[in-house]
């Protein structure tokens, strides 16, 4: 499925939700797995602003993206986020939305390179 390059290079882009680890079944605990690089992957809350609008979006990364000690309120700079849509069926009723994956996030001070 394809999916988008979200650019955030003029925007403000902060913690809201502190990392936490994505679950494939919250019944087993069962943790989600990167298909590529076998890490194990995080969820963390970011507010991007832009424009004069902000919005929270949950993103998916590697945990080997995540510098330790991300806090809430920390600004921080995002690397190589994309956007994809998504439609299942759960239980007979149909669902959809954007799932939204970045590769890393930086102190805003780090370089991407």
């Amino acid at each position: 499925m394809p999916s988008f390059k979200v650019d955030t290079s003029t925007a403000g882009v902060f913690v809201a939700v502190e990392p936490k680890y994505k679950l494939v079944r919250r019944d087993t605990g069962e943790i989600a797995v990167d298909r590529e690089t076998n890490a194990k992957m995080m969820t963390v809350g970011l507010m991007i602003a832009d424009e004069g609008e902000a919005s929270l979006y949950t993103v998916s990364i590697p945990e080997t993206g995540i510098p330790e000690g991300l806090t809430m309120g920390q600004p921080v700079k995002v690397v190589g986020l994309r956007a994809r849509d998504w439609e299942n069926t759960f239980n007979g009723e149909k669902r959809f939305g954007i799932a939204f994956r970045a590769v890393a996030i930086l102190d805003p001070s780090q370089s991407e390179g």
